[in-house]
């Protein structure tokens, strides 16, 4: 079902289409992330066909843990669950395994750990969390794969990475199990591999190579933005991307800010989430083609500008700074959810500039004027 179709490039950079049993997505693509099937900050589906939302990527293992992937199941899988009729690319998991289990145990079947929520054990490896994912009937499916430390000692890092690549197989098998029963509610869901290797070149460099040969539908580079600076991410974009498919979607987990997005698609991605515009938009923080504001800041008591004037977002075609600034200082629900709205739309517009620069053969320079405002706004104190 799955066709990855390269539009132009530029460079590195790609633009391209991918066909899902769920709709087409255009690429380079931001997908907004909600993460126990729900955007925090009490944004719904419908907002975000308004926005412009092209993917929501939802969680494998907090839905895991509640309500139940079986729950879900029953209710008919995610889509009909949520309310959502585009593409859901579902997280494997293994992420929130090894970030939020204080205690776990990591063997060749997969890692026993005990629940963040409850404390009570729960057993995941590949087979699992591709179960989980056909169960939450998910377009896009991700493997289960270990996220060493970027600080992680060279030795360590090389026996994780061959376990993933282990794992990565176990994954592809069970997942085309899976879309063989007759009970599988999407029996045409996709799986991407993921590269991890910390921030060691050659390790990167050859588990690239190693997954590239399993022709999965996609590839994701994995455990970046955790903890290393931006420039050690761009090295190792740089050094990993040509060793991964062209002709099949390129995804940068995890990743991050505007500018990050920007270098990146450079470098030859085309799929990005990260949490940023949903938690700083909790938290008063608004994105701007010119920085980034903080709301609560007392210059805005009396602004009875939009938050950005050049933005078409539901919340700046209605509402004032200095409106927003009172509701988030009464801490008001609808503050933060007009902030959410604003930094979603910002993100999947950004993306949507980027496709149509890349369409006219403009990128670099589109991404030196975007680079340029950015820095500007930090100079003028756009805070």
């Amino acid at each position: 079902m799955a066709e990855y179709k390269l539009i132009t490039t530029e460079g590195r950079a790609k633009r391209g289409e991918f066909k899902t049993v769920h709709g087409t997505i255009q690429t380079p693509v931001f997908m907004n992330v909600g993460t126990i099937a729900a955007i925090k900050g009490a944004v719904s589906t419908v907002d975000l066909h308004e926005i412009g939302t092209q993917v929501e990527l939802s969680n494998t293992y907090h839905l895991h843990v509640r309500p139940g992937d079986k729950v879900v199941k029953q209710l008919g899988g995610l889509h009909e669950f949520m309310n959502w009729d585009r593409p859901i690319l579902t997280d494997s998991g293994g992420f929130q395994v090894f970030s939020l289990a204080k205690l776990r145990k990591i063997k060749e079947e997969g890692v026993y750990f005990n629940s963040h929520i409850d404390g009570h054990k729960i057993f995941m490896g590949p087979e699992q969390s591709m179960q989980i994912q056909s169960n939450l009937a998910s377009t896009i499916a991700m493997a289960f794969d270990e996220c060493p430390s970027s600080v992680a000692d060279r030795d360590y890092v090389q026996k994780s990475v061959a376990r993933t690549t282990r794992w990565l197989k176990r994954c592809k098998d069970e997942m085309a199990r899976l879309n063989s029963l007759p009970d599988t509610i999407n029996k045409d869901q996709l799986l991407f591999g993921i590269n991890q290797g910390a921030v060691y070149e050659d390790i990167r460099i050859e588990h690239a190579q190693a997954i590239s040969e399993m022709d999965l539908d996609g590839y994701a580079v994995g455990g970046l933005a955790v903890g290393e600076s931006h420039e050690e991410m761009y090295r190792i974009l740089d050094e990993v991307v040509p060793h991964l498919p062209q002709n099949k979607p390129t995804y940068l987990m995890g990743v991050g800010t505007p500018a990050n997005i920007l270098e990146s698609v450079e470098r030859g991605v085309d799929f990005f989430d990260c949490v940023y515009p949903s938690r700083n938009g909790r938290h008063g923080h608004v994105y701007t083609n010119h920085g980034k504001m903080n709301l609560f800041n007392a210059k805005y008591e009396l602004d009875s500008k939009p938050i950005d004037e050049e933005c078409q977002c539901p919340t700046c075609r209605h509402y004032s700074r200095a409106y927003i600034r009172h509701l988030l200082k009464a801490k008001e629900m609808l503050g933060m959810r007009l902030c959410v709205l604003h930094n979603l739309y910002f993100y999947n517009h950004m993306m949507e500039e980027i496709r149509d620069a890349l369409d006219a053969g403009n990128f670099a320079a589109y991404k030196k004027m975007r680079l340029e405002g950015f820095e500007e706004g930090k100079i003028n104190g756009n805070r």
